[in-house]
């Protein structure tokens, strides 16, 4: 593939990254609630790779012409960030030393990001969208190939922006309890927005 196309895709993902949503929230509380961020990041990447592999597979325009399937994916997705966002509220992490969230295993940890990723509609839509803009029919490497390449280039960029996101937030905040609560009881509340939104629309639409 070229650099060029490359290049003018990271950018695009990059910006996209750098857009706060229910993956920084979790990554946010992730960098409040535990020792390292990594199995949390982890499970997001975890997501966004599979959302990779589905487009890749040509599965997610079957997913966007289904009205039931798409609607079921939604509802999955909205009712699992909203159960989240409400735990999250529920149970603010309290940032002192060795206040980690001992119960939550790096497994369970995984598990909750690929949730958040992978159960979201939008980011199939959105790679069913722009990911195959950046292929070219003619190249040399036949276009799922091309497509999982720049999907991994889109994940390289969430490992480094999320990884970031939770490491400043352990860092800066645990140090203060006031405005850690506070950023964490934003990101459960984010996780609800979002959540809500996403039934609203599917129920609008």
């Amino acid at each position: 593939m070229p650099v060029g196309t490359v290049a003018a895709f990271w950018a695009v993902s990059l910006m996209l990254v750098v857009t706060p949503g229910a993956d920084w929230a979790y990554a946010i509380s992730a960098g409040l609630r535990h020792r390292t961020v990594l199995p949390a990041v982890g499970g997001l990447l975890a997501g966004h790779l599979a959302a990779t592999v589905v487009v890749a597979a040509g599965v997610a325009g079957l997913v966007a012409r289904s009205p039931l399937v798409m609607t079921a994916l939604t509802v999955a997705g909205a009712a699992y960030l909203v159960w989240l966002g409400i735990g999250t509220l529920a149970r603010p992490p309290g940032p002192q030393a060795g206040a980690e969230q001992a119960a939550d295993s790096w497994v369970r940890q995984v598990v909750k990001g690929a949730g958040i990723s992978g159960l979201n509609p939008k980011v199939f839509l959105l790679f069913l969208a722009l990911l195959p803009q950046f292929t070219d029919p003619d190249a040399g490497w036949p276009l799922a190939v091309q497509i999982v390449a720049l999907g991994l280039v889109h994940v390289a960029s969430c490992a480094v922006v999320y990884t970031g996101v939770g490491a400043a937030a352990r860092r800066v905040l645990r140090a203060r309890p006031t405005a850690a609560q506070a950023v964490t009881r934003f990101s459960g509340a984010a996780m609800v927005v979002i959540g809500v939104l996403l039934l609203a629309e599917q129920l609008v639409g």
